[in-house]
């Protein structure tokens, strides 16, 4: 396939997918566009009865070689309307690995198996999950990834060799009290004074400045529409992150304990960790063959250090729950603006052929 008949497939698949998002665990329809590509470059695949997703593959034998592409979109207010929306780069990710098909059709490896994992419900932080429940990785060797990345962490024509992106979890609590009458107020506590406290705990929480981390009310919520009533039950959450997994379980603990002490003020807290998401585990062998791949496509000026990011994605489940798995994620220069998961986010769409060749080059030296 010439370059601009590859350009022009790639801007083709780009444009439906960007044109028709689908939610978390709702990407049924881009399964069925998936699956239709597939059969037409006659490339073997499968899916599941009871989630979206696919998984192609080319070759046999050792080494496997997993690429993965995330398939979901944000449901998000865009221009005053709710809908879905591929403000995250999913559209280019999935671009990506379909153009990487056309180029390894025409490749040529003596043994060894590609792999490429159409993953849902990235955003939900359980599509890996239910990946790795369905075995997809057991054989893997090396497991490949790729994100965009806004422009302030690169610029079109630049790529990192790995992304290291932090620990996240989110809490959910209750405060169960009484309510009480506002001329009242010694007959019972008043639920929004202890968010305030519990508030006031959570910044006065200190690890080592060595090390990045955060804490930060994202959600709080008391009191009705009659304004003489103390409210004694209110509703919190909580956005939590920290650049390592064992940085973050350390914070949940003393998170928890400034919780737990502001039942002092004679109410019950009930709490609950919603949606973790790890750290990731990056392998140095993974990462030098993904660098090999953007010094074969940019050159060295285009090769950046890798990126720490306090953002997650729960690509870094495959490697928590198989530990075997030599992974990394690419991070690939877009001229991202004004930012990820912004409503009306755009990109260079350039940045997805080089994308292409990038992982073809990557993949090939494992494959060697």
């Amino acid at each position: 396939m010439k370059k601009i008949d590859l350009q022009d497939r790639l801007s083709e698949i780009f444009q439906h997918l960007h044109e028709n998002p689908e939610i978390s665990w709702k990407e049924y329809n881009t399964t069925a566009y998936i699956t239709k590509f597939l059969e037409e470059e006659g490339i073997s695949y499968k899916i599941f009865d009871d989630c979206p997703g696919v998984i192609a593959e080319m070759g046999s034998g050792k080494p496997v070689v997993a690429v993965r592409g995330d398939m979901d979109a944000l449901w998000q207010e865009v221009d005053g309307e709710f809908k879905a929306n591929h403000s995250c780069g999913h559209d280019a990710h999935m671009t990506v690995v379909m153009g990487l098909i056309l180029q390894l059709k025409q490749a040529d490896w003596k043994t060894g198996t590609v792999r490429f994992i159409f993953q849902p419900a990235e955003e939900k932080g359980s599509g890996a999950l239910k990946m790795v429940e369905k075995g997809v990785v057991d054989d893997v060797d090396f497991l490949f990834g790729i994100h965009l990345r806004p422009v302030e962490e690169l610029s079109l024509k630049q790529a990192a060799p790995s992304i290291r992106h932090g620990a996240a979890d989110f809490l959910e609590a209750h405060i169960i009290g009484t309510d009480a009458h506002g001329a009242r107020p010694h007959q019972g506590t008043n639920a929004i004074d202890v968010i305030t406290m519990i508030n006031i705990g959570l910044k006065n929480i200190w690890l080592s400045p060595q090390y990045s981390y955060s804490v930060k009310m994202t959600r709080c919520q008391a009191g009705g529409e009659s304004l003489n009533i103390i409210p004694g039950n209110a509703h919190f959450a909580l956005d939590v992150r920290a650049e390592s997994n064992l940085l973050l379980e350390e914070l949940k603990k003393k998170i928890e304990k400034v919780i737990q002490s502001a039942e002092s003020m004679s109410v019950k807290i009930s709490y609950d960790w919603v949606d973790y998401v790890p750290g990731a585990v990056v392998s140095e062998e993974a990462e030098q063959f993904l660098r090999k791949g953007i010094l074969q496509t940019y050159g060295v000026e285009g090769c950046t250090a890798p990126l720490r990011t306090a953002g997650s994605d729960d690509f870094h489940y495959y490697t928590v729950k198989r530990p075997h798995l030599k992974a990394v994620m690419l991070g690939l220069g877009a001229n991202l603006k004004p930012g990820l998961h912004h409503p009306h986010m755009t990109f260079d769409r350039g940045c997805i052929l080089d994308g292409v060749q990038i992982l073809k080059q990557t993949v090939l030296e494992v494959l060697k």
